[in-house]
This record gives C-alpha cells, sequence and structure tokens, in this order.
C-alpha cells in the first residue's frame, strides 16, 4: 500500500472532530466532510477549543496547535480523495455501505477505506464494495482525541498484508491498537454493553438513583459513571449499538435494550450533545 499522508474523515460530530484532531497532532494532513456544511464548520471550532484545552493543561505547545489546524481543512463529500479514509457516521449499515461505494468511485483502488463502526460487521459493510481487500475497521472510542485504545478489525475480505500498516497507523497517532476478530460488538463494546444494561436495570428496579450509580461506579475506578458515559458517547447512539448486539446475539436476553433509553431517545434527550439526557447539563 501506499504511505499514508492524507487522512480523509467522514463525519464531523463528535467522533469524527476527535479522530481528525488526532490525526491532525500527529502530522496528517486532514480532510474533513460531513453533509451539512456547517456540522464541518462547528467540528473545526471544536477541535481549535480542544486544542486549546491541551495547552491550558500543558500537554500541547501554541507551535503544535498552530501547525494541526494548517492540516486540517474541509472538503465537500465528492471532492474526498486521500490515502487512507475513515468514516464516522450513525450506526446505520445502507448508510455506511452508500458512503463506501461513493468513495470507492472518486478515490484510487489504493485507497484504504476504514469504518469507525462500533457495532456493525465489517464485513457485511464491505459486501458491496468492489475491492472489499481494501477494507478495515478502525474503532475509535468517545473522546477520540484522549482514549488511547483503537480496534483494528479485519473483515472476511479485508487483506490480511494491511493490518500491520493500519496497527502501525495507530501507533502513530499514540495510540494503542489491538487487533480483533469481526463479531458484534468486537472486544470492547461486547463488554462494555453489560455496564449500560445491568445500570439501567438498578435504575429500573429502584435499587439506587443515577447520581449514586454513578458516584459507586467511579469510586470503583471507573474514570465515568455510565449514565454519564451514556450522555457523553449520545443515548440515541448507545442504544442503536444495543440494539444492534441484541440482534446479532439472536435476541438473548443480556443484551435487550433497556425501556428507559428507549423513552430518553423519544423525548430527544439525547445527552450532552442535546443539553439534557440523563443529566441536564442546561443548568450546569
Amino acid at each position: 500500500m501506499n504511505a499514508i499522508k492524507v487522512v480523509g474523515v467522514v463525519g464531523a460530530g463528535s467522533m469524527g472532530q476527535g479522530i481528525a484532531q488526532s490525526c491532525a497532532t500527529a502530522g496528517y494532513e486532514i480532510l474533513l466532510c460531513d453533509v451539512k456544511t456547517e456540522v464541518v464548520e462547528k467540528g473545526l471550532q471544536n477541535i481549535a477549543k480542544n486544542l486549546d484545552q491541551a495547552i491550558a493543561k500543558g500537554k500541547l505547545t501554541e507551535e503544535k496547535k498552530r501547525s494541526a489546524l494548517q492540516k486540517l481543512r474541509a472538503v465537500s463529500p465528492e471532492n474526498l480523495k486521500a490515502d487512507l479514509i475513515i468514516e464516522a457516521v450513525i450506526e446505520k449499515l445502507e448508510l455506511k455501505q452508500k458512503i463506501f461505494a461513493d468513495l470507492e468511485k472518486i478515490n484510487s483502488n489504493e485507497t484504504v477505506l476504514a469504518t469507525n463502526t462500533s457495532s456493525l460487521s465489517v464485513t457485511k459493510i464491505a459486501s458491496t464494495l468492489t475491492y472489499p481487500e481494501r477494507f478495515i475497521g478502525l474503532h475509535f472510542f468517545n473522546p477520540a482525541h484522549l482514549m488511547k485504545l483503537v480496534e483494528v478489525i479485519s473483515g472476511t475480505q479485508t487483506d490480511e498484508s494491511l493490518v500491520i500498516p493500519m496497527t502501525n497507523f495507530v501507533k502513530s497517532l499514540e495510540k494503542i491498537p489491538v487487533v480483533v476478530k469481526d463479531s458484534p460488538g468486537f472486544i470492547v463494546n461486547r463488554v462494555a454493553r453489560h455496564y449500560y444494561l445491568e445500570s439501567l436495570k438498578l435504575l429500573e428496579e429502584n435499587a439506587a438513583d443515577i447520581g449514586t450509580i454513578d458516584a459507586l461506579t467511579r469510586s470503583a475506578g471507573f474514570k465515568l459513571g455510565p449514565f454519564e458515559l451514556m450522555d457523553l458517547i449520545g443515548n440515541d447512539i448507545n442504544l442503536e449499538v444495543s440494539r444492534q448486539m441484541y440482534e446479532a446475539f439472536g435476541q438473548v436476553k443480556r443484551f435487550k435494550p433497556s425501556g428507559i433509553q428507549e423513552e430518553k431517545v423519544r423525548l430527544g434527550n439525547l445527552g450532552k450533545k442535546t443539553g439534557k439526557g440523563y443529566y441536564d447539563y442546561e443548568k450546569k
């Protein structure tokens, strides 16, 4: 494969922003796109704020911030041509397949296409592509500019020779790559699903309130409580992943989504991005 110099990121939401920031600070040229130009503009503003916070904490210099921002450029989807393109949009199979089919038409057959999916099959996403061997999963965790772990997932048709350069790419971002098989939820989301679902069951049973559950789990060593984490990720995204896992495992009870979470999504209380979820962020 060709050396990676230019990285495209599809989706300028919180995950796309974090991925783009991580790549820009590592020295890659970044092309950021979204179907809504205002989302890209807001994404670039948020990246600048994140870099300022890193400077305030002594983790980044002004010079490195300027260099990273100079490497970030907004482009339209039809002009997204790069050595590596990472998709970070909502967990909808048909949408991801369409995005990659469109990207494949305008890019070289040497371009590596990667999905940030947290629950969908990498093999299924790649199934409609002309060159599925150039497709791989790179699953970052939220917030992507801070979290160190990245799962590297091969589909059944992924060329095995891609795995080493992709793990090296992840290392170049000063992150930790873990090679995993293409199975529902991979490793982290399969294990973490019960962090959320069991906490929701405790709430359903009135065993404890939200604040208590979060406080106790933090005291046990977790950086964020389950409800804080769901609000950060987005309750719509978390629910969709739960649904995907539930279906992928044949609707076994242990993966059944919670009615509480479904109600949050129905009401539009998606977490930090809407100002209200399990907590009211507009009052903070």
